[in-house]
């Protein structure tokens, strides 16, 4: 099988939401994803991209993306965090996750950053041992944290100035 990798382009955007909405899927949350095609375009493609992405394509289709933007440590200096790494299901166990993997660590080095750095479901024990394997820390003493448009609202309403 022929994979090609290259940086995505605004012509993928449609591919980009796809594999978005699978993996929402795949991780239990379907009607999480609010982003649409015009999002895809405008903040990834437009005159200031908040994203970058790589794609996998086989015979002209995208089948899988690593999607990452840059972020600042206050201890390492610059650093990439790896948003997603999706393959679509039917393409999936072919090495091509581990290719996007490979491709984006790559990229990440020679661009000179101090640490790359993603996040993984504790369940997705599959992902967390190839992490592990790869060589990765997988931090399980950090816990995520997020707040969402509705919790940000609701504390600033409580905030007195």
């Amino acid at each position: 099988m022929n994979v090609t990798l290259r940086p995505a382009e605004k012509q993928d955007s449609e591919a980009i939401l796809r594999l978005i909405r699978e993996l929402a899927v795949f991780e239990k949350e379907p009607e999480s994803v609010l982003l649409t095609v015009s999002d895809i375009e405008q903040y990834g493609f437009g005159s200031s991209p908040l994203f970058q992405c790589l794609v996998a394509q086989v015979e002209q289709q995208v089948v899988g993306m690593a999607l990452y933007y840059q972020r600042f440590s206050t201890w390492k200096g610059p650093t990439y965090h790896l948003e997603d790494l999706i393959v679509t299901e039917a393409y999936k166990g072919k090495g091509i996750g581990t290719q996007l993997y490979t491709a984006f660590i790559k990229m990440a080095y020679e661009s000179g950053v101090e640490r790359i750095e993603w996040n993984v479901l504790d369940w997705n024990t599959p992902a967390v041992g190839f992490y592990e394997k790869s060589g990765a820390n997988v931090l399980h003493d950090w816990s995520s944290v997020q707040m969402h448009k509705a919790e940000m609202e609701a504390f600033l309403k409580n905030v007195k100035e």
